[in-house]
């Protein structure tokens, strides 16, 4: 016997995981996946913007035709969202996916959507029944655990030209007819139970607003704030423009000019324009005197993808695990951030995040944009002299406080 086989054969079996590990691990996975159809809408965005009476049409340039063509190219992208999501989801969730699994979960959609519009349409709306982006998720998931277990089916030889990859779309195609049938007959009440909680919500005013933003911070950690972003950010509520079709979500709703939105995200402009980076300014001058030139740069940089972008994750994950109570803390003012807009009645949405991009982009169409400045410079004040404080009072090792040792070991670590 081989000496490969007794060391095999030694190995202790590798523990099995709880249920709570493994449905912590796919809400996860699935957060994750739901970061790549949301990449696609900054691009809308700005398509969109340009496409606005007042930058190339009758109101701004006066080019009606090349505002039409930038509108109507912001809008394919918008419109089509449900199967964004659910191509990413596919292509996210399953295990070593490929371009068949994309193809397999348009497949998908597109039965699912057609069945839809085919057969379960309101007579007193005349419209069909409408998912929206949920339903794109939870097709591509069906997706992706289909494409996992049957990508490498073999079938008999009269039928071996649609084994492997070729199954996937075949058998998807009758999974979402029935799916189809499901959401047709059972979409009502939870459709009605979704609107009915972001009413209740929204009834709350800033105080739904305020804990809309602290259970968004609070999921960074475990990499689940997607999930609950794309319940409020794309599901929620329903907003019919004039001459145009239903949109969901407060970011869409926004977007088609609907004045009520915007209470899921005017919040995040004071904290990633103004507070995170004054958290950074703050981190960078508890630094150790020789480090400080080094970590200022880099915390700086941080802080300018902040301000720019709105992406905060990595100024976030600098100090969450090192002082877990100053995240909790800023999770919190978070919450505040989000409810004082609110009750100050600033309405400002975004495609992509809260960062100056989309604070421009947005101008036009937003309420009072312009308070969102003093705003964030009070909370500027409050986050620095708090992240200050905390540091030195508690002798924090963020990033420039480090000992010599801990550097050595880090860099020994990274040269492994």
């Amino acid at each position: 016997m081989s000496s490969d086989s007794v060391e095999a054969r030694s190995k202790p079996p590798k523990p099995k995981k709880s249920w709570k590990q493994i449905t912590l691990g796919g809400l996860q996975k699935l957060g994750r996946s739901l970061q790549l159809p949301v990449a696609a809408l900054p691009a809308a965005g700005l398509l969109m913007r340009i496409g606005q009476p007042d930058v190339f049409g009758k109101d701004g340039l006066g080019w009606d035709k090349l505002a039409a063509i930038f509108a109507g190219a912001g809008g394919g992208i918008i419109d089509n969202m449900p199967l964004l999501f659910c191509v990413g989801v596919a292509i996210g969730f399953a295990k070593k996916s490929d371009g068949s699994t994309a193809f397999a979960a348009v497949v998908a959609y597109m039965v699912f959507k057609s069945v839809l519009d085919a057969a379960f349409v309101d007579k007193v709306t005349t419209k069909a029944v409408n998912p929206g982006v949920l339903g794109g998720v939870i097709v591509g998931l069906i997706t992706a655990k289909v494409w996992e277990k049957y990508h490498r089916i073999r079938l008999p030889d009269w039928l071996g030209f649609f084994s492997g990859r070729r199954f996937i779309p075949v058998v998807m195609s009758f999974v979402s007819v029935l799916l189809a049938v499901v959401f047709g007959y059972g979409w009502q009440p939870i459709g009605d139970g979704l609107n009915s909680f972001a009413e209740w919500l929204s009834s709350m005013g800033a105080w739904g607003s305020g804990i809309f933003g602290v259970l968004n911070r609070a999921l960074i950690p475990f990499g689940m704030h997607m999930l609950l972003n794309t319940f409020a950010w794309y599901q929620f509520g329903s907003f019919t423009p004039e001459g145009g079709e239903e949109v969901h979500g407060d970011v869409f709703r926004f977007l088609a000019g609907d004045s009520s939105a915007g209470m899921f995200t005017t919040g995040f402009y004071p904290i990633m324009m103004f507070a995170l980076p004054a958290a950074c300014l703050a981190i960078a001058h508890c630094a150790r005197p020789e480090r400080r030139k080094a970590t200022m740069g880099m915390m700086m940089s941080l802080a300018l993808t902040s301000f720019v972008t709105g992406v905060t994750e990595p100024i976030e994950f600098s100090f969450v695990y090192l002082a877990p109570a100053l995240y909790a803390i800023h999770a919190v003012l978070t919450g505040v951030s989000m409810a004082v807009t609110w009750a100050m009645g600033i309405r400002e949405g975004f495609t992509f995040s809260a960062g100056l991009f989309d604070y421009l982009l947005n101008w036009s169409k937003a309420t009072k944009p312009a308070l969102l400045i003093p705003v964030g410079l009070a909370f500027a004040a409050v986050y620095y002299g708090l992240f200050r404080f905390v540091i030195t009072k508690f002798n924090l090792k963020t990033p420039g406080r480090e000992s010599d040792e801990e550097i050595a070991e880090m860099e020994k670590e990274n040269f492994k």
